[in-house]
């Protein structure tokens, strides 16, 4: 049996303070390996994801808060591999994925803060959102025309201010779930704009990864800029001690796995969470039982 290995990894290291002003151009892609090699590196996730297992199934005994992890990115940050690897160890049970593409005709009929709230995490549940209500502040704002097919009155929809409007629409959001027992962490990953080149290049190279290409996703990149600086406000905005932003390098789909999986473990370790005491009568009860199982 191997010895555990020790990480470093200290997540407040890439959370955004509050109120700061953010320049993603001084925050990097990535960082030294926390590694050294593929073997560490799959021992490390390993101890990671059991100690995970263990938190989460506390967190579901205990049952007193849920814990909502919101997931950002451009296309081919890695998502969807930090999702599936960090969280393969936990109990389907008590987890739920929820991927948010464009709204459906139903969704542009409310407010745009109603598909996501649908989908919030119980008590004693891990919620993920691939993507979020954060959308309406990243993708609509680069595309304001999306904006103006949404239905919404026009006086509504001024651009000079809707922007600031739906930041504290989504912190007065984030405030009301803090305060019912919903702790909410939400995950930037990082990625260059080279990397995401060399990304798209392998999904076309390698045809088991030519699902995942898009022609869209080549559009997007043509507004790289207007997405950096969108995040960029959108973070100093929305960045708080309640639900902090944390700006993950992704360059390093490994490096990223680690980080992400070590920030989810804080945010559990946080929760004030025990397992259920058992009662003096239950106690009787369960002695009952046992006599009976036993005869």
């Amino acid at each position: 049996m191997t010895d555990k290995l020790k990480t470093t990894i200290s997540s407040k290291d890439f959370r955004v303070p509050p109120n700061k002003k953010v320049d993603l151009s001084k925050r990097p892609t990535v960082v030294a390996p926390y590694a050294k090699s593929k073997k560490q590196y799959k021992e490390l996730l390993d101890q990671h994801m059991e100690k995970l297992s263990s938190l989460q199934q506390l967190h579901y005994a205990s049952n007193r808060c849920a814990l909502l992890l919101i997931f950002q990115g451009m296309d081919g940050a890695g998502k969807d591999g930090a999702i599936r690897h960090v969280m393969s160890g936990v109990n389907p049970e008590g987890c739920e994925v929820f991927s948010f593409k464009q709204p459906s005709a139903e969704e542009l009929e409310h407010d745009f803060l109603w598909r996501t709230t649908c989908r919030l995490p119980e008590r004693g549940r891990i919620g993920i959102f691939n993507r979020s209500y954060y959308e309406e502040v990243l993708v609509v704002r680069v595309h304001p025309e999306i904006l103006r097919s949404q239905g919404l009155p026009e006086e509504l929809r001024d651009e000079k201010d809707i922007w600031e409007q739906r930041y504290g629409s989504i912190a007065d959001l984030e405030k009301h779930l803090h305060r019912n027992g919903t702790q909410i962490v939400k995950i930037f990953l990082h990625l260059s704009y080279e990397e995401q080149r060399k990304r798209f290049l392998a999904r076309i190279d390698e045809p088991d990864k030519n699902w995942k290409f898009s022609t869209s996703d080549i559009h997007e990149r043509k507004f790289w800029k207007h997405y950096m600086k969108a995040y960029e406000d959108c973070f100093q905005a929305t960045s708080s001690h309640h639900a902090p932003w944390y700006v993950v390098p992704a360059d390093d789909k490994e490096n990223a796995r680690l980080i992400v999986s070590q920030i989810v473990l804080d945010a559990l370790g946080e929760l004030k969470m025990a397992y259920p005491r058992t009662t003096a009568k239950r106690r009787l009860e369960l002695h009952s039982i046992k006599k009976l199982l036993v005869k």
